[in-house]
């Protein structure tokens, strides 16, 4: 596993993406703006993604993912960091702080899937990619998802390894047990839940808001709020970090 490194104070900050994704394409701005620079920074490319390896062996749970996540965290000298993460990175890093807590000490979850979605043919994101089986999507399916995807995600999930691609799709669909949503629920550290105020009310927030959760609709964007709106998610980001 690989990952960008900008110098800095510690504790440290750590930047995940999520999937066919990549950490310094989505984050490398965010990192560097004024109200969130001057932190060490690692932009983390999960295995399988980015400038990462693409190991055919690897099975791409979530769980599975965390833990290497946790191994490269280690590795890097890394405890306590500010872990900032987008979509299935995001339900990455809950699992990363409910099995490895040293490692975390806040959370700021972007928009991310808490609960199993069902495989839904034709969407353009991990349900779409479930529909198919791992053999049909690897022989070709994955080629259908440039038109569906847009350009922007197709420049990242192009380079994302086939197999990689296919399991944490169907990983990120059938979620964990206990869910994302239980792990976070149930974290002790200060924990922010951000995505697009478009999507008000989102399901489920009074659950999380009950357990401590802060739930912040960021306004004017989509599910890439960190693209979408650099502005407005640096502010929310930086208010929950600091908060």
């Amino acid at each position: 596993m690989r990952w960008v490194e900008f110098a800095g104070e510690e504790p440290a900050r750590v930047y995940v993406h999520g999937l066919g994704s990549s950490a310094p394409a989505y984050f490398a701005a965010s990192a560097v703006h004024p109200l969130l620079a001057g932190r060490r920074s690692l932009l983390v490319d999960l295995l399988g993604h980015g400038l990462s390896d693409r190991p055919t062996h690897f099975d791409y749970r979530l769980e599975s993912h965390a833990d290497t996540l946790a191994a490269v965290l280690t590795a890097a000298g890394v405890t306590g960091a500010e872990v900032i993460a987008h979509s299935m990175g995001g339900s990455v890093a809950v699992v990363l702080a409910d099995r490895h807590p040293h490692l975390v000490s806040r959370l700021v979850v972007v928009d991310a899937n808490l609960d199993p979605t069902a495989p839904r043919p034709g969407q353009p994101g991990s349900s779409g990619i479930a529909a198919y089986t791992e053999e049909e999507f690897v022989s070709g399916g994955w080629a259908e998802f440039a038109d569906l995807v847009g350009p922007h995600w197709w420049s990242t999930m192009r380079l994302t390894g086939r197999e990689a691609l296919y399991r944490s799709a169907v990983h990120s669909a059938r979620n964990t047990s206990p869910t994302v949503r239980e792990r976070l629920i149930g974290l002790s550290v200060p924990r922010t839940f951000l995505f697009p105020a478009a999507d008000c009310p989102l399901p489920g927030a009074e659950g999380l808001v009950a357990a401590g959760v802060s739930v912040v609709p960021v306004p004017d964007c989509g599910h890439n709020i960190m693209l979408d709106n650099p502005e407005a998610f640096v502010r929310a980001a930086a208010a929950a970090l600091a908060a």
